[in-house]
């Protein structure tokens, strides 16, 4: 079973597309250490929230894209038949498949993260715990994404998985401003509503502290917690109801 999170990770580093998002991933971070001279304001507050952003906006695009194809490829060249007649259960193909993509995005996201932290060091930038803590939450947006495009994969197209992550990632990041637009209508029910929505959401806006960052806001260890504890279990969530649906597809030869 192991074989089939490494043969993930191997097929994930030959794809093309990754060495394309991972150059200009670095170029943009690199790109950071002359930001702060061609902008006006909080130079180190520039640098740090433009090298988070590209961080998470070039690993969105790889997510989207590349696991998107991963099953539909399988399915269209009936390697999937082939796995799927060896003794393995489908949510060990499922789980082990996450795993094996797991693996491949916390590999790259620590190699940019510690360029990025280089480059603070570099403009003598203080490396904070929440610049840190923004990384990790960075790490289980993306999980969260891989998720839900494993979820969508079972039973959508390439495009309308696409499409549907893509406006979750942005509904999540907006409740706030939602919610906000509702008690300024002073409607109770629409909040009710709203609220109870925000729950089927995952937590995006909750581990999007980037923007405070440099701020007067503050972050607890606690808050650290919940939110990993609360975006691990929506991940485990999701996953349960991807293998519930892979366990009744049917593959047509």
């Amino acid at each position: 079973m192991f074989n089939i999170a490494l043969n993930t990770f191997k097929e994930i580093v030959r794809n093309k597309f990754l060495y394309m998002i991972l150059f200009f991933g670095f170029i943009f971070i690199i790109f950071s250490l002359s930001l702060g001279q061609l902008t006006l304001g909080d130079d180190n507050k520039i640098i740090v929230d433009f090298g988070l952003s590209m961080i998470e906006i070039f690993w969105l695009i790889w997510v989207l894209f590349v696991w998107s194809q991963l099953l539909f490829n399988e399915i269209e060249w009936k390697t999937i038949f082939l796995i799927l007649s060896k003794p393995i259960n489908r949510y060990e193909f499922i789980i082990w498949k996450f795993l094996g993509f797991t693996g491949t995005i916390s590999l790259i996201v620590l190699v940019q993260s510690l360029l990025f932290l280089w480059v603070l060091l570099i403009k003598d930038i203080e490396i904070t715990r929440y610049i840190v803590m923004s990384l990790v939450f960075t790490f289980f947006k993306l999980e969260i994404l891989l998720a839900l495009v494993f979820f969508f994969s079972t039973f959508v197209s390439t495009i309308i998985t696409i499409l549907v992550t893509i406006m979750i990632y942005l509904a999540s990041h907006s409740f706030s401003a939602i919610l906000d637009l509702a008690v300024r209508l002073k409607n109770e029910w629409l909040q009710i509503f709203i609220k109870g929505l925000e729950l089927l959401f995952p937590p995006m806006e909750a581990l999007n502290i980037k923007d405070v960052i440099g701020t007067f806001q503050n972050f607890w260890i606690k808050y650290f917690v919940f939110n990993s504890f609360y975006a691990i279990m929506y991940i485990i969530v999701i996953m349960y109801f991807t293998i519930l649906i892979f366990n009744r597809k049917k593959f047509e030869n």
